[in-house]
């Protein structure tokens, strides 16, 4: 991530409180409007999603998105209580993860709240999580890149559903030694419409992950403009990535074991087990 300059790390600086204690802490309402979300509603389906990561990550959600309440006025003298978190950095950390890439004062926000020790935190709660959990948690920062991703390929002159689709097979036949979408989904077992990222398992999602980042920097780093020149890329990406994975002597993608629960299915267990321990 590219270093914030003074005016944009005055932007979170400015929210950010102190308690008695010497705490940071931000308000999500404060937040939302630094985020530029026009409605709390829309933010607050942003905050409930970082919740989830937050559970998923084995941290203890009320602490780090501990609910306050005050009234505010709605008119005529008439008051009402008002939902507000009192978020820790980790906290801004996931909400901002889990927000619109696409927006610069969401990727300003990554930089700002993704500090160096917090990097180090988060690689160690990753080694801590179970296969599934990984999964989860690797499948939801692969939904967010692919948006980036996506961008860069409409930037290029990619419009059609038909050439994003051939965009999408190049990097796979360049991780997967051929293999287009189609026949990863066919050697998987996967009927029309099963989304093959969901049937993999943490190496395999980590593995495109990879592919899906380096190449959405590479295309932006050279400014490409063609869908030759944007198919190639992603080809280049993902061969490099399987070039990578042999040299250092890993199971080929395409060779490693599909898990028995797909994404979608964790992602329910995981929702019902938050509402479980809220209720």
């Amino acid at each position: 991530m590219n270093e914030l300059n003074s005016q944009q790390k005055k932007l979170f600086d400015d929210i950010k409180h102190i308690d008695e204690n010497g705490n940071e802490f931000w308000l999500a309402r404060e937040l939302q409007i630094a985020l530029q979300y026009a409605k709390w509603e829309n933010f607050h389906k942003v905050i409930k999603t970082a919740q989830i990561t937050c559970k998923i990550s084995q941290q203890v959600v009320e602490y780090h998105f501990p609910e306050v309440r005050k009234m505010v006025e709605i008119g005529s003298g008439a008051k009402r209580q008002q939902l507000d978190y009192r978020l820790t950095r980790y906290a801004c950390y996931l909400i901002v993860m889990n927000g619109d890439p696409r927006k610069e004062v969401i990727a300003m926000g990554q930089t700002y709240f993704a500090v160096k020790t917090r990097q180090q935190e988060l690689a160690e709660v990753f080694d801590k999580l179970t296969e599934d959990e990984k999964r989860l948690f690797i499948r939801g920062d692969i939904k967010q890149k692919n948006m980036l991703l996506a961008e860069a390929a409409h930037k290029a002159g990619i419009i059609t559903n038909k050439e994003y689709a051939t965009f999408q097979d190049a990097g796979y036949k360049g991780l997967y030694g051929g293999m287009t979408a189609r026949d990863i989904a066919d050697h998987k077992g996967l009927k029309n419409g099963e989304e093959i990222l969901d049937y993999m398992g943490g190496t395999e999602l980590a593995a495109n992950l990879f592919r899906i980042t380096q190449t959405e920097e590479k295309m932006r780093r050279e400014n490409t403009d063609t869908p030759e020149k944007a198919n190639n890329a992603h080809y280049v990406v993902g061969k490099a990535v399987r070039d990578t994975i042999q040299r250092l002597g890993g199971t080929m993608p395409e060779e490693l074991p599909t898990p028995e629960k797909i994404i979608k299915e964790l992602e329910v267990q995981q929702r019902k087990q938050i509402k479980s321990n809220n209720d």
